[in-house]
């Protein structure tokens, strides 16, 4: 008895369909892109002039025509929708923001992770591991997902947010480093306050100047 093996069957790499059935789909047109760069055989043997005579030989040419225009509405109304999301995407910006603690420990929020459709848990422990440090979710002032990531990561952190909007093809998104300016005002004022309690309440006397 010959041994059955199993049958490979190659993918979309758009709609994840096989691609004989990436017609029904609605992002029909990169899915043709996406098959003639990536299997040119598969791609003529589906897309060539003789292949769509043999599909569509049983059809009268007015059901032909309008198969293909009620296709083309929809493909056209996808592919607009795809090209808002993307625009908005692009427009829209990571911010790691570095926040001290006292003098030794920081602490760095992430956020607008959450446009460009990034599993924020699964990324917090890719940090955790990757850092050997805490990291979690939780929600902003504005009710929205961050990562809270401790420690002073914010260049590491900046990197492989980068190189995770570049395999997205996202390459265009910034990813911008701020310090919190408030928090440093609250240690200084902490810092000034511990001074005055350790001279009773008086303030040290002002240096002369010559």
């Amino acid at each position: 008895m010959s041994e059955i093996l199993p049958k490979e069957v190659f993918y979309c790499g758009v709609c994840t369909f096989p691609p004989e059935y990436c017609e029904f789909g609605l992002s029909f047109k990169r899915c043709k892109q996406w098959l003639q760069e990536n299997n040119e055989a598969l791609f003529d043997s589906i897309y060539s002039d003789e292949a769509l005579a043999n599909a569509t030989s049983t059809l009268s040419v007015e059901k032909q025509a309008k198969i293909s225009k009620e296709l083309e509405k929809k493909q056209a109304k996808e592919e607009a929708k795809l090209e808002r999301e993307l625009q908005m995407k692009l427009a829209s910006k990571v911010i790691i923001k570095r926040i001290e603690r006292n003098k030794r420990k920081h602490v760095i929020e992430i956020s607008g992770l959450e446009v460009f459709n990034i599993d924020m848990k699964k990324l917090a422990k890719t940090f955790a591991s990757k850092f050997a440090t805490g990291a979690s979710v939780t929600k902003n002032a504005e009710k929205k997902d961050e990562i809270v990531v401790q420690g002073d990561v914010s260049d590491e952190a900046k990197a492989y947010i980068e190189k995770l909007l570049e395999e997205k093809g996202l390459n265009e998104v910034q990813v911008v480093q701020e310090d919190d300016k408030k928090g440093k005002k609250k240690a200084a004022l902490a810092a000034a306050a511990a001074a005055l309690s350790a001279t009773g309440g008086v303030p040290p006397p002002a240096q002369k100047t010559r």
